[in-house]
Parts: structure tokens; sequence; C-alpha cells
């Protein structure tokens, strides 16, 4: 599968990844306010995984000079695994919440919420290392 790709060169790579960490605090900010984690898990999870992708963005853009543009989600992750291919599960795991938590009636659940936090976190400091 060859995923659709734009070019990317350091200023994206730098826009990218201020997405990212902003994306990233504002989950964060919007876990600790609330009463109870379940209360914001579908916002906190939509925020992970808009941070997600946005560090993947940035690890590809630092790497390959290219960023994957589209809808299709599974060519995103292989571009990133040819990137990096260790971060590339958690972009997965992000991506594969995606829908449950910004478009389903069904809430997110706490399990998920967490997994959908280390994800985050992983590919936060794969964009990191790589920016």
């Amino acid at each position: 599968m060859t995923a659709r790709t734009v070019p990317a060169d350091d200023r994206v790579r730098r826009g990218r990844l201020a997405k990212a960490e902003q994306f990233a605090d504002a989950a964060v900010v919007v876990r600790a306010l609330a009463d109870e984690a379940s209360d914001v898990a579908d916002a906190y999870v939509t925020l992970c995984v808009h941070a997600g992708i946005a560090a993947a963005d940035t690890v590809c853009a630092a790497r390959l000079g290219r960023c994957a543009r589209g809808e299709d989600h599974g060519s995103a992750v292989t571009l990133l695994a040819s990137a990096e291919p260790s971060a590339a599960p958690h972009l997965r795991a992000l991506l594969a919440m995606k829908t449950l938590a910004g478009y389903s009636h069904q809430p997110v659940s706490r399990d998920r919420a967490v997994r959908a936090g280390r994800a985050m976190d992983v590919l936060l400091g794969v964009a990191r290392a790589a920016g």
C-alpha cells in the first residue's frame, strides 16, 4: 500500500511538532480538569489521536522529507513504519480509536483512554528525538 504524501521540509517538521505538543498539552489539561477521567475520555482520546498524527508527521518529515495526506490511515501507518518501525503500532492503535472517540455514540473505555495516552507519549518521544 503506497501512502499519498506531500513534501515536508524543516518548516513543516517544526510546525507539526508544535501542533503535536499543543494537542498533547490540551489532552493533559482536559483530563486534569475533569472530576472523573471518564467524563472527558472521548475528548481526551481525540486529542491524543491528533497529537499522535502530528507526531507521526514530524517523524516522517524529519526522516523521509514527506508526510502522509489523505483519509487512508493504513498507508499513513505504513509510511511511519518506513521512517520508524517501532512507532507504527502506536499510531495504528490511536487511529483505531479515532472513530469511536470522535464519531460514535459509545463512550471510550478507561482502558482505551489509558492506551491512547501511552501511545501518544511514545509517539511524542520519537518525534522529539527526530525533530
